[in-house]
C-alpha cells in the first residue's frame, strides 16, 4: 500500500468512533456504496486497487466512486513512478478497465 493512501486510511481509521455518533444518511456517498456493495453491484475495494494497478502501476491517489448511466464505476488517479499522473477509469463490477487518460 502506497504511504499517502496508508495515511489516509490510518487517518479515517482514527476518526471512525467520532463518525460513528454522527447519523448516517442514506443518501450519503459511503452509505450508497455500502448498500452497492452488499448487493454484489460493486466489488470491493482491495480487489479495485489491485485491478487499478496491474492495468496502471503507480500510487492511487485519489479515488472516486460513481454511478453513471446505470452503473457503477470507479475512477482513480495513479501518480507512476516516472511522475506522470493517469486518470484510469474501471467498472465497478466488473473490474474492467474502461478508459486511461494522461493528466497533462
Amino acid at each position: 500500500m502506497s504511504r499517502p493512501l496508508h495515511l489516509a486510511l490510518v487517518a479515517l481509521l482514527a476518526l471512525a468512533p467520532a463518525l460513528a455518533s454522527v447519523p448516517a444518511r442514506a443518501d450519503s456517498d459511503g452509505e450508497r456504496a455500502r448498500h452497492a456493495l452488499e448487493r454484489g453491484e460493486i466489488r470491493p475495494l482491495d480487489a479495485v486497487l489491485a485491478a487499478a494497478r496491474a492495468a496502471v502501476p503507480g500510487d492511487v491517489v485519489a479515488l472516486d466512486l460513481k454511478r453513471d448511466d446505470g452503473r457503477w464505476l470507479y475512477k482513480l488517479r495513479i501518480l507512476g513512478s516516472d511522475g506522470r499522473r493517469r486518470d484510469v477509469k474501471i467498472d465497478a463490477s466488473s473490474l474492467k478497465l474502461l478508459d486511461v487518460d494522461d493528466d497533462d
